[in-house]
């Protein structure tokens, strides 16, 4: 059993800058891909950044490039997510997730270990 848990939210201004973290248990931390979600109050779970078990290879959805950057340290069964130039629709709830094999995944169907999600407001 793999248990993800979030920290790291908060209230920033727009902006600014937040980085979340996500610690994982069990042994299959580093044989697995990992990845990072939100989810905006009445509204479905997007899909974010993923990065494979290795750390080589990373994707982005458009809405989050060039702001966002997913890495891990397996040495600590750790992934994070750096969030930078924060706009209040960045707003959500931020989950982290492992994916089912070690490649990078795009669709919440590829994962099937979750996090119980950190809050995260940008104020205007």
């Amino acid at each position: 059993q793999v248990e993800l848990v979030e920290s790291g939210g908060g209230l920033v201004q727009a902006g600014g800058s937040l980085r979340l973290s996500c610690a994982a248990s069990g042994r299959t931390f580093s044989s697995n891909a990992m990845g990072w979600f939100r989810q905006a109050p009445g509204k479905e779970r997007l899909f974010l950044a993923t990065i494979s078990a290795s750390g080589s290879s990373t994707y982005y959805d458009d809405s989050v490039k060039g702001r966002f950057t997913i890495s891990r340290d397996n040495a600590k069964n750790t992934v994070y997510l750096q969030m930078n130039s924060l706009k209040p629709e960045d707003t959500a709830v931020y989950y982290c997730a492992q994916a089912r094999t070690r490649l990078i995944a795009r669709e919440n169907r590829g994962y099937n270990y979750w996090g119980q999600g950190t809050q995260v407001t940008v104020s205007s």
